[in-house]
């Protein structure tokens, strides 16, 4: 129950991170990654380990996004 919890929580985040890719949007991100994070904790309360690790890789792609732009961009 925890793992689906986490994966609907990180289908939420993952438009909200791809529209963070758009140029002049990627500062957006420092408040969308909240929502990954938050299903990342959700997801190691559970036994299953997909819904964790589908957050982690948008917290990677969210990183990744963040590294490029410097932070701001």
């Amino acid at each position: 129950m925890l793992n689906l919890l986490s994966i609907l929580i990180g289908l939420f985040a993952l438009p909200l991170i791809i529209l963070g890719w758009i140029p002049l949007l990627g500062w957006s991100l420092w408040f969308v990654l909240t929502i990954p994070v938050v299903g990342t904790a959700v997801g190691a309360l559970s036994d299953s380990n997909g819904g964790r690790n589908f957050n982690l890789v948008l917290i990677v792609l969210g990183a990744i996004r963040l590294m490029l732009g410097g932070g701001l961009i």
